[in-house]
This record gives structure tokens, C-alpha cells and sequence, in this order.
């Protein structure tokens, strides 16, 4: 049976490319050391974001309504980088760079050592960046 190693990319479609661009740029680009390419498809353009292991892409919305985190469809994105001090480095680079990330903290209701930062790209989509947790290392590690 083939298994799944990642997810390969995501797009999101958003209400304004040229301010979602500049939110993304300071996100991944800045602060996350992404990569970032344009191209049209069908006619419409694109940007992706993408670093070794996946990509993540913009594309002009067709019908501009604000997003809900609750209705049906994408809750939240969540990113993960390996330690609670890179969650701590990302959340006060967001800040200096004006975006209203929450301080990181623990969250020890969701696991002992799960450390997170949270804020919202520009149409109110929802971002994570968390910690590599020990109990997903060790899912990972110790999978058969």
C-alpha cells in the first residue's frame, strides 16, 4: 500500500494578491526561508511559496466573501519548525514585522510540551507554527 511521506502543496485563493503577497512575503519568506516563484495559470496569477518539503500558493479568489473558520472548509494551517525557541524566534519576528502574531507560549492542554504562536493572513485565514513534539518524533521515529 503507497503511504503518504507529506503534504506536497496547498493552495488558498485570497481576496487581494497584492496584499496577500506582501502578508506571505514577511511570513514565509522573511521569517520562515521560503522560496517564492510566479506563473499564470488558465489565465490567472499565481505565487508560490514552497522550501524543501512542500508548497503553498496563492491564486486570486472568484467570489470574495469573508472567510469562516467554522463553516465547512479550512479551520486553520499549522507549520511546524523543531524546537520551542524557533517558535518563541518566529512569533517575535512576526511582531517586529507588525503582524499580530500572539506571544509563544505552552499550551499544555493540547500536550506537555506543545509551544505555539497564532495569527491571521490578511482575508482571516487562521496560521500555526508549532514545535516538533516529542510525541510526534516518536510517532515518526518509531512507526512499524
Amino acid at each position: 500500500m503507497p503511504e503518504i511521506t507529506g503534504i506536497d502543496h496547498v493552495y488558498i485563493t485570497v481576496s487581494d494578491l497584492e496584499k496577500s503577497e506582501c502578508f506571505y512575503d514577511q511570513v514565509l519568506l522573511q521569517t520562515l526561508g521560503f522560496r517564492k516563484n510566479k506563473f499564470a495559470l488558465a489565465g490567472d496569477p499565481h505565487i508560490q511559496y514552497f522550501n524543501r518539503h512542500f508548497g503553498f500558493a496563492l491564486r486570486p479568489a472568484r467570489v470574495i466573501a469573508a472567510h469562516d473558520a467554522y463553516s465547512p472548509g479550512l479551520h486553520h494551517f499549522c507549520l511546524r519548525v523543531d524546537s520551542i525557541a524557533e517558535v518563541e524566534s518566529v512569533a517575535a519576528q512576526l511582531r517586529a514585522a507588525g503582524i499580530a502574531a500572539t506571544e509563544a507560549r505552552l499550551y499544555p492542554e493540547y500536550a506537555p510540551d506543545y509551544a505555539a504562536t497564532f495569527f491571521s493572513d490578511p482575508d482571516g485565514i487562521r496560521l500555526e507554527v508549532t514545535n516538533y513534539r516529542q510525541e510526534r518524533r516518536e510517532r515518526h521515529d518509531n512507526w512499524q
